[in-house]
């Protein structure tokens, strides 16, 4: 378990400065792309995201819950990586210049034909960071991290300011995957081969069919929002909710590496040990909606200036839709870990149920509430999300043992943390009114300190699970000199 932490730490450390420096990027590209560019890409990316599903078909997800790895199942696993790779990106680039036609947009077409030339490139990451994560292998990812961090950001920044537009984004995307899979080339992972075979394909194929006909599901289920407000709206209202999104998603992005790193081979491990899930679960739920409540809480609440402070007054427009999108968030998160629990049980089908029933209502709600508003259309969000708990709380009592009580029961202390630190917020925005601060970082900094020991002191209060890992980390930072131990006993 140490090991692990360490592990955590190190890849919490790696994602995070990653993060960090993907969104000071963001933040830069926001002041020089238009809204409508930005639309642009995120039409033409959540249509090669669904082909990325099939690109996949489970390999990375099978290499990381297999019990027993051997030469031949990796071989076979890198060689059906490359046989549907290679049909991918020629299916998409045949369709780019449909699908530009289809949404009206013709800069789509350039778009999707560079991110198309990616997929060309993928097995040689996708099955290496596989294996790594299946190792723990913190290190070696951090350093692929690095690298492809570093191409895309100089790629993009270049482009972006020669006037490439959208497709600045686009090649920056090609320059990270190909940064990364040179870096995992050079490292090799324990049981990396890159000749591939077709020898040992049948267990790869029935794990992969359950596991492609869920991700299928979700890819749509995640492309909907783009693709059905690209169609009754605009590209400027798709740009503004993508906006609105990042911004409610900030704490996944920050923390969405370390919140998934090796929870799949960790569960595998427990389920194939026949370690009872239902524990590892709760507790993984206590500890992400500690942290991602409460931030979502304070982004609903002063959305205006997380926006403007970050982004700028061009994206003001995105902030009617933040509040509903995190309500939707906060609930997803509920959810978190059941894609990877139902996967380590050799039942990834089952992920596929829930999502069906969300695409359905996506579908339903947006085209029954979306008024033209970007608010409207997120509230139909929102509740399509609502709409689909009850099944995911089926599912999970069923299938990993997990009781609604008991679920409710660690969600409490997520719950009033948020609570605690929105009423804050709204309270330390309603002083800095009073005080006449204007300035939206100003602001912002006039919460920092309570909302935050707030925060700290509720987790004391509750002697929440994270407060005894906050304390874990704060120990292990200090430097061995300042850590009370034994003295050692004096010669003489």
């Amino acid at each position: 378990m140490a090991s692990f932490r360490k592990s955590l730490a190190l890849n919490f450390a790696s994602s995070s400065g990653a993060t960090a420096i993907q969104f000071l990027v963001t933040l830069v590209i926001a002041r020089i792309l238009s809204p409508a560019e930005v639309g642009i890409y995120s039409i033409a990316v959540v249509l090669v995201n669904i082909a990325h599903v099939f690109r996949d078909f489970g390999v990375s997800t099978y290499l990381q819950r297999e019990d027993v790895l051997t030469e031949g199942k990796v071989r076979s696993a890198i060689g059906v990586a490359y046989a549907i790779a290679g049909a991918i990106a020629v299916t998409l680039l045949i369709c780019s210049s449909r699908m530009a036609l289809y949404f009206g947009h013709a800069e789509i077409r350039p778009v999707m034909q560079i991110l198309a030339v990616t997929f060309l490139f993928i097995p040689f990451s996708s099955v290496a960071l596989a294996l790594l994560l299946r190792d723990f292998d913190a290190r070696g990812i951090a350093l692929g991290t690095l690298l492809g961090t570093l191409a895309h950001t100089a790629t993009s920044l270049a482009l972006a300011l020669a006037g490439f537009g959208a497709t600045s984004l686009a090649w920056a995307n090609l320059a990270n995957v190909v940064a990364t899979g040179l870096c995992y080339l050079w490292l090799r992972p324990a049981n990396m081969y890159y000749l591939p075979r077709l020898g040992d394909v049948g267990g790869i194929v029935r794990f992969g069919s359950g596991a492609l006909f869920a991700n299928l599901v979700k890819s749509i289920n995640d492309a909907l929002p783009d693709l059905v407000l690209g169609k009754l709206g605009s590209a400027q209202q798709v740009g503004l909710v993508s906006r609105a999104n990042s911004t409610v998603h900030l704490f996944l992005y920050i923390a969405g590496s370390a919140m998934t790193f090796g929870s799949q081979a960790y569960l595998a491990r427990a389920h194939h040990d026949q370690q009872p899930l239902e524990p590892i679960l709760y507790r993984a739920i206590a500890l992400v909606t500690a942290i991602g409540w409460p931030m979502l809480a304070v982004t609903a609440v002063a959305a205006d200036e997380v926006i403007v402070g970050l982004y700028g007054k061009i994206w003001l427009s995105a902030s009617p839709a933040v509040v509903p999108l995190a309500l939707m968030t906060a609930i997803e998160l509920v959810f978190h870990y059941k894609v990877a629990a139902f996967n380590a049980i050799g039942r990834p089908y089952l992920a596929s149920i829930p999502q069906i029933v969300t695409v359905v209502a996506r579908v339903a709600l947006a085209v029954a509430l979306f008024s033209g508003t970007i608010a409207s259309f997120g509230w139909a969000l929102m509740l399509a999300t609502l709409a689909t708990a009850p099944v995911w709380l089926v599912l999970q009592r069923q299938y990993l043992g997990c009781r609604i009580g008991a679920l409710a029961r660690h969600l409490f202390p997520s719950a009033i943390l948020a609570l605690v630190t929105g009423a804050l917020t709204w309270l330390g925005l309603a002083l800095a009114d009073a005080l006449e601060i204007a300035s939206p970082i100003m602001r912002l900094l006039l919460l920092a300190a309570p909302v935050s020991l707030a925060w700290l002191g509720l987790l004391r209060m509750f002697s929440h699970p994270l407060h005894a890992e906050l304390q874990l980390i704060l120990r292990n930072l200090r430097p061995r000199h300042w850590r009370l131990g034994p003295r050692p006993a004096k010669l003489g």
